[in-house]
Parts: structure tokens; C-alpha cells; sequence
């Protein structure tokens, strides 16, 4: 594992390496105070990196770019480098904003994780519109002209997001994609290959992070590739947690089976909802975990502040809305500095859901019915809107929310419901809330994104 190059990375004394690999609370002994100060520096310290999302049209908030500029190593563009972005007409193709993000990666030393080449959701509308050897062309095609673009300047591509169904089932995520036939992954890999072999090339997926039906199919799929000289790198686990769907016991381990395949590991879309002392354990457990698996060698978190979240009404971050460093701040610190503090880490496995229900705000409705609110990911020319549905006093068997859209925009493409128009259904998984429970979907669109929504309970 190769130390990021950083301009704020400072010599450090370490504990034997061997201590760092058996235990995830390894003390170092820091040479300078900059070292020990910052995420980025601590990171670097262990030899790994220590990253964020961002989108390139806050860069120009002085706040989000000084957090940015001093804390991180790593930078994962959020949306800039997704195909509905890169490739809005087929054959055309646009990077400015993400260019301007990468520009921004090197003018702080920073590595680059390219997000993502092939992935069924925020597809253009041309290429949903596609089956078959015409899907599978264009995919290939896409692939090689955006990491060709970005050759020599990515350190990891997430090459395939999410191709695995939720449930107990293991199976493949059925999508226009995974009907091109059942070797799309491995295509979309020597493809990637090919245009840039010196990014290592991931794997990256959600409600992987312990041991389930849906990581045994995606081990398969790694120990696989690897057994025929398919070209895989490394295994992304996105990490998105909260008090339903917390942090599992068995997190650690999971992390090690993959990296015992022989690919590094990568925390890549770290949030964990909460506030106060829950919320830093759970950050410095998953910090911790980490840093004891050798081959683990970044960590990234899905934001800088909370109001840049996709969850922000669960504040899952490490800096406020204010951009003020938190507790879990502090605790993601202490852990990458080798603190003694033992964080408390959840005891009962987990198998999440997707996406995973919470309690939190906002209040449930007085009666029997559910309210809806919005978190959107705006940015220019598109967005990302994240629903929440809250049940009331009652449970409910169903629901279908309406937004309103301003003129001129449209929904593309949406997930976990059932859409028609502007109009949101629940799916088989998803109907049932309990009394006070929530749950969320999504849905994706051009143009600009609606701030209020609807909901009617059956």
C-alpha cells in the first residue's frame, strides 16, 4: 500500500507495523502537530487516504472549499461523473464540472475516485431508451471514452455501482443493463482495463458492509474474477448507517474476507445519521475497523457539511451546517490518531434494507395518514431528490407522494418506487410503515428539483 502524497502529510513515528494490523486502536506518536490535526494528514500517517463527495458547483462556497482544501485527501465527484452527466447525447460527451473538480483535486494533492462508469440509475434518456447489443456497445463505448478522458489522473474507478438485487435472494439487480446478458460487469471491467491501466478498478455497492445474502453474492462474484484474471482492484462498501440500520458487529470481518481475496477495500460513502456521542462512536468504530484491516486504504464520507447530505434531515456528517466540526468529527480523529478511547460499537448484526427506515425527524403527522419531505442535490442542469415518507398515528399498508415540478424540468429516472409522472408509489418492500417509522425513495431529473411534496397513505 503506497502512502498518499500529500503537501500537508508530515513525518510521522509509528507504532510497529504490526501492532497497526492487529488492532484498529494502534497509538502513533505524531511528529508534528499538522499531522494529528487534520483527517486527511492523520489518514496519510496509516498510509491511507481519507476523502469526501463533492460537487462542483459549491465550490465556489468558501466554507465548503476551505473544509475541503484543509481535511481531505480524496475526492469522489457526487454526480459530475455519472453518464447522465458525461454523456447527456449519445456520442457527445461533457466533463467540465468534472474536470473542474479534478483540477480542484490537484491543487490540493488529493487523490481522485472516479464515480461511476456503468451503474443503472442516472442513465441518460437515450441510453435507457436502449436494450440489448445496442445498451451493451454504447456501455462499452462509454466507458472507454471517460476513462480514456481521465487516464493517468484517477487512482480508483468505481466501474460497476449497485448491480446487486436487495433481499435474501443474492440474485443480480434486474435492470436494462444486466438484460445485455450476465457478463456486463466483467466487460465493463476489461474495458475500464484497457483505457486506463494504471486506476485501479472497484466494485462498489450498498448493504454489503456485513455478512448477508447480497455480500456472499458479490464475494462470489470478486473471488471469481479474480480466479479468471478479471481485472478487479478493489470492493467498495458505501456505509450508509443509522439507528435502524446501524453499524454492524461484523464489519471488520467482512472488510478482511474481501481483502483475504487479494483486492483492497475502501470505505466509499460513509454517513452515519444521529447526532452527539451515538453518532462519534458509531464514526470512530467504523474509522477503526478500518485501519485494522491492512488492505483498507481510504475512507471516504459522502458530504462535507450536513445541508450537503442527500440524507441532511439525519445530519449524518462530520461538519454542521455551519460548517463547525461535530463530535463525530472529533471521534473520526481521535481514531485515525490511534485514541485510547474505546468506541461502543452495535452488538446485533444488522441485515439493512434499502433504504434503510428511521425514526428521526420529521414528526409524524397528529393523524392516521403520512407526510413527505425532500432532501434535494441540485446542480446545474440537474438533481438528485431524496423522499422521505412518515407514517402518522397509525400504520399504513401503502403510499403514493406527488411532487410539483418546476417548469421546464423532469424526472429520468427513480428508485425504490413506482413512478408515473410526478407521481410516487411504494413497492413490495416498501409499503408497510409502522407508526412513526419512515422510509425513504429517490428519483433523479433535469432541471431544477421540487423542495415540497404530497403524501396520500392507503
Amino acid at each position: 500500500m503506497d502512502p498518499h502524497r500529500s503537501p500537508r502529510r508530515r513525518r510521522v513515528l509509528a507504532a510497529a507495523a504490526t501492532g497497526l494490523a492487529a488492532a484498529a486502536g494502534a497509538v502513533f506518536a505524531v511528529g508534528t502537530a499538522d499531522a494529528a490535526s487534520t483527517l486527511g494528514a492523520s489518514a496519510a500517517a496509516t498510509g491511507r487516504y481519507f476523502g469526501t463527495a463533492v460537487a462542483a458547483y459549491k465550490l465556489s462556497d468558501a466554507t465548503y472549499s476551505g473544509i475541503l482544501d484543509r481535511e481531505f485527501t480524496s475526492v469522489t465527484p457526487e454526480n459530475e461523473m455519472k453518464w447522465d452527466a458525461t454523456e447527456p447525447t449519445q456520442g457527445t460527451f461533457s466533463f467540465g464540472s468534472a474536470d473542474q473538480i479534478v483540477a480542484q483535486a490537484k491543487a490540493i494533492g488529493a487523490k481522485v475516485r472516479g464515480h461511476a462508469l456503468a451503474w443503472h440509475s442516472q442513465q441518460p434518456g437515450w441510453a435507457q431508451n436502449l436494450s440489448g447489443t445496442a445498451l451493451r456497445n454504447a456501455m462499452v463505448n462509454h466507458v472507454t471514452q471517460v476513462a480514456t478522458h481521465y487516464k493517468g489522473q484517477i487512482d480508483s474507478w468505481d466501474v460497476v455501482n449497485e448491480a446487486f438485487a436487495d433481499g435474501g435472494s443474492g440474485a443480480r439487480r434486474d435492470s436494462n443493463l444486466q438484460r445485455t446478458g450476465n457478463d456486463w460487469i466483467e466487460v465493463a471491467f476489461r474495458t475500464a482495463r484497457a483505457a486506463d491501466p494504471g486506476a485501479k478498478l472497484c466494485y462498489n455497492d450498498y448493504n454489503t458492509d456485513g455478512q448477508n445474502a447480497k455480500s456472499n453474492a458479490v464475494y462470489a462474484m470478486v473471488q471469481d474474477f479474480k480466479a479468471r484474471g478479471v481485472p478487479i482492484d478493489c470492493v467498495g462498501f458505501q456505509s450508509h448507517f443509522n439507528s435502524a440500520s446501524p453499524l454492524p458487529s461484523d464489519y471488520q470481518a467482512n472488510l478482511q474476507r474481501f481483502a483475504n481475496l487479494g483486492v483492497d477495500v475502501q470505505i466509499t460513502e460513509l454517513d452515519i445519521e444521529g447526532s452527539g456521542t451515538a453518532q462519534a462512536n458509531s464514526y470512530a468504530a467504523a474509522v477503526r475497523a478500518c485501519l485494522a484491516v491492512t488492505r483498507c486504504n481510504g475512507i471516504t464520507v459522502w458530504g462535507i457539511r450536513d445541508s450537503d447530505s442527500w440524507r441532511a434531515s439525519g445530519t449524518p456528517l462530520l461538519f454542521d451546517s455551519s460548517g463547525n466540526k461535530k463530535p463525530a468529527y472529533t471521534a473520526a480523529l481521535d481514531a485515525l490518531n490511534g485514541g485510547t478511547t474505546t468506541p461502543t460499537t452495535p452488538t446485533t448484526p444488522t441485515t439493512p434494507t434499502s433504504p434503510p427506515p428511521t425514526s428521526s425527524s420529521p414528526p409524524p403527522p397528529t393523524g392516521s395518514g403520512c407526510t413527505a419531505t425532500i432532501s434535494l442535490n441540485q446542480w446545474n442542469g440537474g438533481f438528485v431528490a431524496t423522499v422521505r415518507v412518515t407514517a402518522g398515528s397509525a400504520r399504513i399498508g401503502g403510499w403514493t407522494v406527488g411532487v410539483t415540478l418546476p417548469s421546464g424540468s423532469a424526472v429520468s429516472n427513480s428508485w425504490n418506487a413506482q413512478a408515473s409522472g410526478t407521481s410516487f408509489s411504494n413497492v413490495a418492500y416498501n409499503g408497510s410503515v409502522n407508526a412513526g417509522a419512515s422510509t425513504e425513495f429517490g428519483f433523479q431529473g433535469t432541471g431544477t428539483g421540487p423542495t415540497a411534496a404530497s403524501c396520500t397513505a392507503r
